[in-house]
């Protein structure tokens, strides 16, 4: 019995599952980190891994790098939570404001869940209507208005899990992602509060949208008054200094962020329009409250995390990097006859097994689980660390060297050359 399996057997005996989030676990067990540095992690036994999961996203300058681990440090010998306002927060406002098309004005939360949940509160505060719209395949954390998904043969919605009430659910329509008619159907027919998407959609893998496709929806939302959320908890910061609406060139009435803005830490944020966000509480009526909303150590390691993006021709380098290795494995899956294909945006991507596209959710729920479950396992074996789960995306950072890169595409091209072997 290795050190990870051991602790998993007592962990298993402390919470559900033995770990905090689904998506973490894996047979016959998970693993348990040591420690990270850059582009890779150690477990407690020792084995290294070249991480690609990057935390699911919030790393995008590697793990631990040492600029914002100085800020973090710097502001922890100075206190770490104040119930107060800080200038570490005042400075990360200040930077969102200036970086993000959307954000007249901010509001700082702790996490990407939290974030959602306000921006749809506020949405409904400040429209009067209780309906909303979510694409389907999309992800807007663990809160109930949500956890919902289409019902059989429509756009209805009905709860994702167990606990949800039905009658919250019922406020939920699901429309396809990259179909504009599917979403028209709905809004034409009710008086919709807000449409909450991800401009790329980043829990079904990466699924990019279709040229004109958030152009159409902007207006559509217009047309209807419909509040339009773009949910950036993944995108802040890494499609662009920006985020997806400056990459696509879409201001959103309103925008969630998280990950990348904490620089490691807990952080999120809401934000829009001034005439929006100032229905918030204490200066209108709608409540987000939260004892470590802008909490000023996230507050400066994220701030640090920007700076270091924003500088150097970062993004750039990191995108020409992510699409070089995206490249290397969609031709070694064609050169080998694997069906499939690889999905590319920024700093993301996402190997689907089976479909020759995935323009949706629906496509991307018909991707070959048990294949990447394969690709999982032998990757993990030749010191790879992917995420565990078959729809999730592919992270990668300014610590992924040319080093790193050759041992992914070696990896790669190992797995496919077994498979075709």
């Amino acid at each position: 019995m290795d050190a990870s399996e051991k602790l998993y057997g007592e962990s298993s005996k402390l919470s559900p599952g033995g770990v905090s989030s689904p998506v973490r676990a894996f047979k016959p067990h998970p693993l348990f980190i040591r420690g990270g540095s850059g582009c890779r992690m150690t477990d407690v036994d020792g084995r290294e891994y070249i991480d690609l999961c990057m935390a699911y996203g919030p790393l995008i300058t590697g793990h631990a790098h040492p600029e914002v681990m100085e800020a973090a440090r710097r502001q922890m010998e100075r206190g770490t939570v104040y119930g107060a306002p800080s200038e570490p927060e005042l400075a990360l406002l200040r930077r969102i404001h200036e970086e993000v098309p959307s954000a007249e004005m901010v509001r700082l939360a702790v996490s990407g869940t939290e974030a959602t949940m306000h921006a749809i509160r506020t949405a409904r505060g400040v429209t009067g209507r209780d309906d909303i719209v979510k694409m389907n395949g999309g992800f807007h954390g663990a809160h109930d208005s949500a956890l919902v998904k289409a019902g059989s043969g429509s756009a209805d919605g009905v709860p994702s899990s167990k606990g949800v009430l039905a009658d919250t659910a019922r406020h939920t329509f699901t429309a396809e992602y990259n179909d504009i008619g599917s979403m028209a159907a709905i809004l034409e027919d009710r008086d919709i509060a807000c449409v909450i998407m991800e401009p790329i959609l980043g829990n079904v893998g990466l699924v990019p949208p279709a040229d004109g496709y958030l152009r159409d929806v902007r207006r559509l939302t217009e047309k209807h008054g419909a509040i339009l959320i773009f949910d950036e908890v993944i995108t802040g910061f890494r499609a662009s200094s920006g985020g997806a609406q400056k990459r696509y060139g879409v201001t959103p009435d309103m925008t969630t962020m998280a990950k990348i803005i904490g620089g490691g830490f807990a952080g999120a944020a809401f934000m829009g329009r001034k005439d929006i966000m100032e229905n918030v509480a204490p200066q209108g009526p709608v409540y987000a409250a939260g004892t470590l909303a802008g909490n000023p150590v996230s507050a400066a390691a994220g701030l640090a995390q920007i700076d270091i993006m924003c500088r150097d021709d970062n993004y750039a380098k990191l995108e020409r990097r992510t699409s070089e290795l995206a490249g290397t494995i969609r031709d070694s899956m064609r050169d080998r006859g694997i069906p499939g294909c690889v999905n590319t945006v920024a700093s993301m991507f996402a190997v689907y097994f089976g479909p020759e596209e995935v323009t949706n959710g629906t496509q991307a729920e018909s991707a070959d689980r048990d294949m990447f479950a394969r690709m999982f396992r032998y990757m993990l074996d030749h010191g790879v660390y992917l995420p565990p789960s078959a729809l999730e995306v592919d992270f990668m950072s300014v610590a992924h060297d040319e080093e790193a890169v050759s041992k992914l595409e070696e990896a790669f091209k190992g797995f496919f050359a077994e498979v075709k072997g």
